[in-house]
């Protein structure tokens, strides 16, 4: 996928300079729970750009189990790992760690793999299941799009017709859900938005039914995320010529979002009032730079005077974070603007890049901070102009090394991903500790991490009427290094 940017650059003050780093002057402290594995070496989040974490704590996540995986060549479908490419081998299922418990949410009958993508703040939760069948287009695993019920009963969303495989995107608590699926129409697969040798469309699932949004006048669209009002954005392309523009999707009407100049645009963030940021291409196509779009009103966010940027999240109360290039473009920080403000959230000390991944009502923003050189170094958290390497703030220390932090709601929990000494990766939540157990972890310096309590639950009675991400997303973030 390309990249974009600039139309006007926000006048008032883009602060060019890294704010002031800080590590110790504020209270916030945080409890590790490890979400540890269903039995293989593994486990994860989804992301980015999505919602996998609730403002209750529980949190939607994908584990290794002990099986092998018995596709050819290990296959996942729609597997977008950042961590381990292709995948590790091993079966996955889908989990969800709620009051301190995790439980492997099963997958369809005959399937063998299945992932989490997204999460409702009611306890509905989005992703994609193995069916049992072969897909005979490709001839590997054939997956659908899902839906697990507050009870954990699965949903089979089906494809669209004459398709036979979907991915659910995002979900509501009103359970609609939202993603894309193919159909029987045949099409060049080179401009295929998945690959497929038949058109790609985005849907929307709500009541039992599966409904093509259609497009912005071209063959495929992807849907990528969706409010509690049943509003939807997405890509779609707009002609023959494979531009892509992000849309925006209400009561049956597709709204070209429109574009900075250039042939691609995509949206990463929406919030309930339907204001969507994103990313799009400059004129040319050489450069990209981060948008927000509020009724109807496209604006460059700009960057710090560097050639790209984009904007990854957006909040309920108008926040959005983000990253953009300073002047010579080596050099990148992750940004917070609201009320057309961008200001520089600077870099943990020691390092020279940051990234911005997600960021709450309350102003609290997360991402990594690195080499400029694809290595994470550490994952910050922003918060009241300062910023923090978050790995410092774990209660008793640690021995996780922190990949990536994916999520973080208004309560100030934290979803992220860490590695083990042995190498082995772990889904893990972070939780805001109270004034009690602060002062008591002055004076003790006992366990690291809490371990979450694995639960494993019959997975017979499922209802077969007729996800996280695309790889899209991990195509644009492999552009941040």
């Amino acid at each position: 996928m390309k990249n974009t940017r600039l139309t006007r650059i926000i006048a008032m003050t883009l602060l060019a300079v890294a704010m002031p780093v800080s590590l110790a002057a504020q209270n916030t402290r945080y409890k590790l729970i490890d979400l540890g594995t269903l039995g293989g070496p593994n486990s994860y989040v989804s992301g980015p750009f999505v919602q996998i974490l609730a403002n209750k704590g529980t949190l939607a996540a994908y584990s290794n189990t002990a099986t092998p995986n018995p596709n050819p060549g290990c296959f996942i479908p729609f597997n977008a790992n950042p961590f381990l490419g292709g995948g590790d081998c091993f079966v996955e299922h889908p989990v969800v760690l709620r009051n301190g418990t995790v439980t492997d949410l099963g997958v369809l009958p005959g399937g063998a793999n299945g992932q989490t993508d997204s999460l409702s703040n009611n306890g509905l939760i989005a992703g994609w299941s193995e069916d049992g069948r072969i897909d005979p287009l490709s001839g590997l695993a054939e997956a659908h799009a899902v839906l697990w019920t507050q009870g954990g009963k699965i949903i089979d969303l089906g494809a669209l017709p004459g398709g036979n495989e979907s991915l659910a995107g995002a979900n509501n608590s009103r359970g609609q859900v939202v993603g894309f699926s193919n159909n029987n129409i045949l099409e060049d697969p080179s401009i295929s938005l998945q690959g497929f040798p038949t058109q790609t469309r985005a849907f929307l699932w709500q009541n039992g039914a599966m409904q093509d949004l259609g497009t912005l006048g071209g063959t495929d669209a992807i849907a990528f995320n969706i409010n509690n009002g049943g509003q939807v954005s997405g890509f779609s392309y707009t002609n023959s010529d494979a531009t892509l523009n992000p849309f925006f999707w209400q009561n049956g009407t597709m709204t070209d979002i429109g574009s900075l100049g250039g042939t691609f645009g995509a949206p990463n963030g929406m919030n309930s009032h339907g204001q969507v940021v994103g990313i799009s291409n400059l004129a040319g196509d050489g450069n990209m730079h981060p948008f927000f779009w509020d009724r109807g009103v496209l604006t460059d966010l700009g960057t710090f005077g560097g050639s790209n940027g984009e904007a990854d999240w957006i909040s309920d109360s108008g926040a959005v974070v983000g990253r953009a290039d300073f002047a010579g473009d080596f050099i990148h920080h992750a940004f917070v603007w609201k009320n057309g403000v961008m200001t520089d959230v600077g870099v943990v000390p020691g390092d020279l890049c940051t990234n911005g991944s997600h960021i709450n009502s309350r102003g609290q923003a997360i991402g990594t901070s690195t080499n400029c050189m694809g290595v994470v170094q550490h994952v910050f958290l922003w918060e009241n102009g300062s910023i923090f390497d978050l790995g410092a703030l774990i209660l008793g220390g640690t021995d996780i090394a922190f990949q990536e932090a994916f999520d973080i709601n208004d309560r100030g929990e934290i979803a992220a991903v860490g590695m083990l000494p042995n190498g082995d990766l772990r889904a893990v939540l972070l939780v805001p500790a109270s004034e009690s157990e602060i002062a008591a972890a002055g004076t003790s310096s006992a366990a690291k991490a809490v371990p979450a309590a694995p639960q494993r639950v019959a997975t017979t009675s499922r209802d077969s009427t007729f996800g996280g991400r695309t790889r899209r997303q991990y195509a644009l973030r492999s552009l941040q290094p």
